[in-house]
């Protein structure tokens, strides 16, 4: 899919993936990876790891930058610097589009709180706020890879 709309992400969320595995497998042919190995690589991470913490949209584009610009060559600041550098600038255009890099921050509820997700559920914010952070991270991350 080469423009994700909230349509797709939704239709991806009701096939059981999560935020994190759909951005991920937005690049996979860019990072030379399969959708497959995609999906598994990002599995762990929607909802901020299932603890609310860092936004599964923010792993699934770093795994992807670090696909893109890691170094591998051992003591290599300026790739690690460079690397850095680009982390950098994606989390601060995320923070500037959502507000936080946090899942619980950005849905101002933790899900992992049995009282808050009924509240995430109640005001259907998996369905309306997270399509929206999914695909807006897929279009800074486009510009970046």
């Amino acid at each position: 899919m080469d423009n994700l709309t909230e349509k797709d992400v939704l239709k991806m969320f009701g096939e059981g993936y999560d935020c994190s595995q759909i951005v991920l497998r937005q690049f996979c042919k860019e990072l030379h990876l399969t959708e497959e190995e995609a999906l598994k690589i990002a599995a762990c991470f929607g909802g901020g790891m299932w603890h609310g913490e860092t936004c599964g949209c923010v792993v699934g584009s770093l795994i992807a930058l670090g696909m893109k610009y890691a170094t591998v060559k051992p003591n290599d600041k300026e790739g690690k610097d460079k690397l850095l550098a680009i982390k950098s600038k994606f989390e601060n255009e995320f923070i500037k589009k959502n507000g936080s890099c946090l899942c619980k921050e950005i849905l101002g509820y933790d899900l992992s709180k049995e009282d808050e997700m009924a509240k995430i559920m109640e005001e259907r914010l998996l369905e309306t706020k997270c399509p929206q952070v999914v695909t807006g991270t897929c279009k800074i991350l486009k510009k970046m890879i």
